[in-house]
């Protein structure tokens, strides 16, 4: 508010001279309720207010303003609005580019809204002008004294910071009038939409001016509070300051004197541990450049944060710390045959790392990969050699992991960067030769932040792992005194030249007489201590074991027969918990009130041979399967099809079959066209397990033979082995595990390629007396053996 508001407020008459009509073109207004005597800009964007503007521009000036209840309505109607508004002139209007207007107004008067008049393009609206009251000649002393109370509120919120143009101060300080007086400091004081419009409605002067001094004395006292907190505010700061004067006074006078402060302590302790360490040389000059860097430093700096974090890894890491290996050999052969039972490969290659550990006494760790199915021992395998070595024990778990920082570590210029998870677990087992578990090594991932088998090559690589280098660190760790052990499924997933740097030893599932001595040795005992069920009270027979072997579970290892044998003593703990401590006995004919009915069938076996099926032998990771292969014939022309969700090369191994067939139809007794007008269809059932591989060559080429001849296969004749088109016979893997599959199905004869005779050794003796192995070269030794005259019942 500036001169002109002088001009209007001294010269009352202006108001009484201008004719106001009784019509006057309406404009909602948010946020703001505008007073008499205000001069203040607008800023119109609706159409329908841009609309009365220029309405009120063509014709009288004048319009009257009325403030929205609720701001957020685009489009009020009347009933949105307050009934009391104020009329004003359009002084000046600007077009803005962007469509707006921009307008100049100045308050009149008030005005009670009689009636809204349409509603497009704009409102119009019936007023009825509102006078105050008409004040006394003679002002009361109450009224006087009331005038000059709210003058000096005003002036003592101003001395507080309240911001009020000095010609509004000059013109209050001449008003004698309480109704100007109060619409002049309402409209001064930034008061809330709805205190504004309940000041706007008082008609009365002198009760409008006693709302206004009580809006005023809330004003005056949110201005010394706010004044309060900012003096707080002010005096921490200044605190801060002297504490910091103090402390830097505090470190000079202790230097005078030759004293140490808390820095100086901290980089004496690091220089203590430094030296404990005993670092490498190069190792240990990288530590000293760091501490160097770190006194010259502000003590709470986030630069100094990290150095010191550093210095901390620095000297927790074991550099020269080693356990002293236990090289009796018998002792530790004694720990590794307590805590599992056969493995003799594994067994036998950590005593030879023994016994050339006692010849010499600087040698580097083996690294050692642990190949075979989910449950046969491979990772509580690594706990016992380091128990049988006298080592500590980490263990860490690849699956998964994506990211080649998790091996190496993040560079220090990142923040909350850590080393990779090999230092961190030389750390974790505070010594430099612990026996370093790697499970899960065939199921690393890769993405864009890098490739962690990649960063394994090194670690894993006993030419270069002397001087392993972790981005954190930045420094060379010798890691050649780490014994390595990994884990995996399967050895294609993991690359070739990660697999070339470890000694594979495959680790076999187990046959059921093995499971049986394992459960009885090592799982009962451990899950009836685990269940608080002493020995006496639960007695399982060697039958029931073997009825949940092959019933309850189908697997190469241990995990879900000790899951059914915890089963079991849940269920004896609740009897015993309910009905009192009596003996449970446990056999083949009451296992299912323990277990429930039985999960899996005894393996198919035929009651006759017959034409068109062979028993073929499969590998999976679960162990071993036996697989019948239908083939039958009809009359077509020429077609082969081939069902049960094969893979690619097992579709080719049924060509390779055919393709025999055809080149041996002569021998055979078959006609020279005979696939001309035949059709073939060769299934493998379990349809919706995917099957694929080459060792059912052999299979699929006898059985397809067998429905070409009409000449049964031998049902107790079970078959593994490659096949090519000249008819040889190539060897397989998987071979122990798929006997044992031969053996759980009662076959008798095995045939088997002639490659594989050397690891026949791996068999179990007591299986190689019950099963006739007969080894084959070609095709022609295999229909030999398998379609031999037999009888049609056995």
């Amino acid at each position: 508010m500036g001169s002109k508001d002088k001009d209007l407020i001294n010269s009352g008459a202006q108001k009484d001279i201008v004719q106001i009509p009784d019509e006057l073109p309406l404009l909602p207004v948010r946020d703001i309720v505008v007073f008499p005597y205000m001069i203040i800009p607008l800023f119109i964007g609706r159409e329908s207010s841009i609309n009365a503007v220029n309405e009120a521009l063509a014709s009288h000036r004048m319009m009257v303003l009325v403030s929205q209840k609720d701001a957020s309505v685009e489009s009020p109607t009347p009933s949105d609005l307050y009934d009391i508004g104020t009329i004003v002139t359009v002084i000046r209007m600007l077009r803005l580019p962007d469509g707006r207007v921009k307008i100049l107004i100045q308050g009149m008067a008030k005005a009670k809204i009689e009636k809204c008049i349409g509603d497009k393009p704009f409102y119009k609206a019936k007023i009825r002008k509102l006078d105050d009251l008409p004040e006394p000649e003679e002002k009361s002393l109450r009224l006087e004294a009331l005038i000059r109370n709210i003058k000096e509120q005003m002036n003592k919120a101003v001395s507080m910071g309240r911001i009020v143009s000095p010609d509004i101060l000059m013109m209050l300080d001449q008003l004698t009038s309480p109704g100007k007086l109060a619409d002049i400091i309402a409209s001064n004081l930034g008061l809330k939409v709805e205190d504004a419009q309940r000041i706007l409605m008082i008609i009365d002067p002198e009760e409008r001016l006693i709302k206004v001094g009580e809006l005023l004395n809330k004003e005056i006292e949110l201005l010394h509070m706010q004044q309060r907190i900012q003096t707080e505010a002010q005096e921490e700061i200044s605190k801060t300051q002297r504490e910091y004067y103090l402390r830097e006074q505090l470190k000079a006078i202790q230097k005078e004197l030759g004293e140490v402060d808390e820095k100086g302590e901290e980089i004496n302790e690091f220089k203590e541990k430094i030296t404990q360490a005993k670092m490498p040389p190069d190792v240990e000059k990288e530590a000293l450049k760091q501490l160097k860097r770190l006194e010259k430093m502000y003590p709470e700096s986030a630069e100094a944060t990290t150095v010191r974090t550093y210095l901390e890894w620095m000297t927790e890491i074991p550099w020269s710390k080693a356990t002293a290996d236990n090289i009796d050999i018998k002792k530790a052969s004694g720990v590794l045959e307590e805590d599992h039972y056969d493995l003799e490969k594994v067994k036998e290659r950590i005593l030879e790392y023994l016994a050339v550990r006692k010849l010499k006494e600087k040698m580097k760790g083996p690294i050692l990969c642990f190949v075979g199915p989910p449950g046969v021992g491979k990772t509580s395998l690594g706990k016992s050699i380091a128990r049988a070595l006298g080592r500590e024990f980490v263990r860490i778990s690849l699956g998964g992991v994506r990211d080649e920082a998790e091996i190496r570590g993040h560079r220090r210029t990142y923040v909350g960067a850590l080393p990779g998870r090999i230092i961190q677990g030389i750390k974790q087992a505070n010594s430099n030769n612990p026996v370093f578990m790697m499970d899960e090594v065939d199921k690393i991932g890769a993405d864009f932040r890098g490739d962690p088998s990649a960063a394994l090559l090194e670690v894993l690589d006993p030419e270069q792992n002397f001087t392993f280098s972790d981005h954190y660190l930045g420094v060379p760790f010798d890691l050649s005194n780490v014994m390595f052990i990994t884990t995996a499924n399967l050895t294609d997933p993991i690359p070739s030249a990660l697999k070339d740097r470890m000694e594979i030893i495959r680790l076999p599932g187990y046959t059921e007489e093995e499971k049986l001595k394992i459960t009885h040795k090592y799982l009962i005992p451990r899950q009836m201590e685990e269940h608080g069920i002493n020995k006496d009270i639960l007695k399982i027979s060697d039958k029931a074991i073997m009825k949940a072997i092959s019933q309850y579970t189908r697997e190469a290892g241990l995990r879900n027969i000790e899951r059914e044998i915890a089963t079991i003593c849940r269920k004896v703990a609740k009897n015993i918990a309910e009905n009192g401590k009596k003996v449970f006995r446990i056999n083949a004919g009451n296992l299912h009130k323990y277990l429930g009915i039985r999960k899996y069938l005894p393996e198919m076996e035929q009651e006759n041979s017959q034409v068109g099926v062979a028993a073929g032998l499969a590998w999976t990771q679960t162990g071993g399967e036996v697989m019948y292969i239908e083939v039958t014939t009809m009359k077509g022309k020429g077609t082969l099809t081939l069902t049960g969700q094969l893979g690619d090369v097992m579709k080719e191994s049924a060509q390779a079959a055919m393709s025999y067939a055809r080149s041996r139809g002569k021998e055979l007794g078959l006609a020279e066209d005979f696939y001309t007008n035949t059709d073939i269809h060769i299934h493998v059932p379990a349809g919706a397990i995917p099957k694929d591989g080459p060792s059912a060559g052999i299979t699929m080429g006898t059985a397809l033979i067998s429905a070409l001849t009409s000449v049964s296969v031998n049902k107790d004749v079970a078959m593994t082995g490659e096949i090519t088109l000249r008819g040889r016979v190539l060897p397989i893997g998987g071979l122990k595990e798929k006997v044992l599959a031969a053996r759980r199905a009662g076959m008798k004869i095995v045939i088997l390629p002639k490659g594989n005779d050397k690891d026949i050794e791996d068999i179990p003796k007591k299986i190689r007396e019950d099963i006739n192995f007969i080894f084959v070269k070609n095709m022609d030794e295999v229909l030999k053996e398998a379609l031999k005259t037999v009888e049609s019942k056995h």
